[in-house]
């Protein structure tokens, strides 16, 4: 028997899980809340870039996608930091060749649902769903165009419509599943660094760039046109933060400051800043993402994160792949496999919100910081030397599949152990010696 899926959301995590479920010979409905993406021109506004790892790569390349992907997709193969003068200073991800990639998620979303449709999803547009009975796999959805309701009923509903789930909400509701959203104290804005004439990137287009600044930054990642999306994290009230940009002479007076080579690239910041929203950011989680073996949650629904590691969406392909993998192994029984897969998602959900906003300090604070860039440097020469005794945090999270929960926790020794390396007398000078990698040596 052919069993019939009805997946809430058209986004990345959703249109991936629906070429997973078709594989499996499934046969998959999608409903989304938004109009159409294919029918109008994409224009930036609220979607910071994305960074697509390793991961990722892996659930798409699973499904035969990952080479239509690579086409619109800039490899980034270091972080440079720009500080207040306008100095530059750079840290490449991982070794040579080792790269995330920056993709615009506007484009990627429209290549994937196309992807989804080929291979025979049936996609609906301004479908909002507002309500679902989860035991019995029915969702309702209203239609925002033309006001009329319909029950759609299925073998098994999957929530993958995103930090503001519909139907998490179900799962919190009549199910009294655990559920947290805490908001960061930050804020985001995106803005555009327009490309030359010709097409052309006024920065380095294969690195991220970054304006590390302490409590705060700005982040800079390369578009195909020549563009870069950029944007700036900052705190929604006190010193540098939102509260106090509102006037044009206040903006301008805040990037000429505290970003001087980055305004000279933006012509026209202040309408920039009056046009696009101002964003919060939070985290999200609940407990367990399933009910019997009629529905299911997936991605941000599940476990919507900060994007400091870039991992968002890495880590929602990696719940499609793994959800496919479960599936094998329990030979489609849903009841089983869903139970194991809330399970141990769960565990890596959590452990992708801690990395996340451990990265946002490293990123707002360290990377301006000569001793944590030593410190890179020194692990990552006794990485090289010692691969089997140690993969650098980063390079575990971006450049392998090793479960978020277990890279955090790895990291978390690391970073005890590198802090008694650093206390060693002299260590900018000795660090390269022998005596120091055998002391790391005899630590691990």
């Amino acid at each position: 028997m052919k069993k019939d899926i009805t997946i809430v959301g058209a986004g990345l995590v959703g249109s991936l899980c629906a070429l997973y479920m078709i594989r499996r010979g499934y046969k998959v409905t999608i409903f989304e809340r938004r109009k159409d993406l294919r029918s109008e021109i994409i224009t930036a506004g609220k979607s910071i870039n994305l960074a697509l790892s390793e991961r990722g790569w892996t659930a798409l390349k699973k499904v035969g996608i990952d080479k239509e992907v690579k086409k619109i997709a800039i490899p980034m193969y270091k972080r440079i930091m720009h500080d207040k003068e306008g100095n530059l200073s750079e840290q490449p991800y991982g070794n040579e060749g080792e790269a995330i990639y920056s993709v615009s998620r506007a484009q990627l979303n429209v290549l994937m649902m196309e992807m989804a449709e080929k291979n025979g999803a049936k996609l609906y547009f301004n479908e909002k769903c507002v309500d679902a009975n989860l035991e019995e796999a029915i969702a309702t959805f209203n239609n925002t165009k033309t006001d009329t309701e319909q029950e759609i009923s299925a073998d098994l509903l999957i929530g993958a419509d995103g930090s503001l789930s519909a139907v998490r909400e179900q799962m919190v509701k009549k199910h009294h599943h655990e559920y947290e959203y805490n908001e960061i104290e930050h804020d985001y804005k995106e803005l555009l660094i327009p490309s030359v004439d010709n097409g052309t990137h006024l920065l380095d287009k294969n690195a991220l760039h970054i304006w590390p600044r302490g409590n705060f930054m700005l982040i800079a990642l390369a578009n195909l046109d020549g563009s870069f999306t950029c944007t700036l994290f900052a705190p929604k009230k006190g010193r540098n933060s939102f509260e106090g940009l509102n006037s044009k002479q206040e903006v301008e007076n805040y990037f000429t400051s505290i970003f001087p080579d980055f305004i000279s690239l933006v012509p026209d910041l202040y309408q920039q800043w009056n046009a696009n929203p101002t964003s919060g950011l939070g985290i999200v989680k609940t407990y367990p993402w399933h009910i019997k073996d009629t529905s299911i949650l997936i991605g941000d629904a599940a476990h919507a994160t900060v994007p400091f590691y870039g991992q968002g969406m890495n880590a929602g392909f990696e719940d499609c792949r793994i959800l496919d993998k479960l599936l094998d192994k329990n030979e489609d029984n849903f009841e089983t496999c869903f139970d194991e897969y809330s399970k141990s998602r769960k565990l890596n959900g959590d452990g992708v919100q801690d990395l996340s906003m451990h990265n946002f300090i490293v990123m707002r604070d360290k990377t301006a910081d000569a001793k944590f860039l030593l410190q890179k440097e020194i692990e990552k020469k006794f990485s090289n030397l010692y691969p089997d005794k140690w993969t650098p945090l980063y390079s575990m999270v971006s450049f392998t599949n090793t479960p978020y929960a277990e890279a955090w926790e790895i990291g978390m020794k690391q970073e005890k152990l590198m802090q008694s390396i650093m206390t060693t007398p002299n260590i900018e000078k000795i660090w390269e010696s022998d005596e120091i990698m055998q002391k790391m040596y005899s630590l691990v």
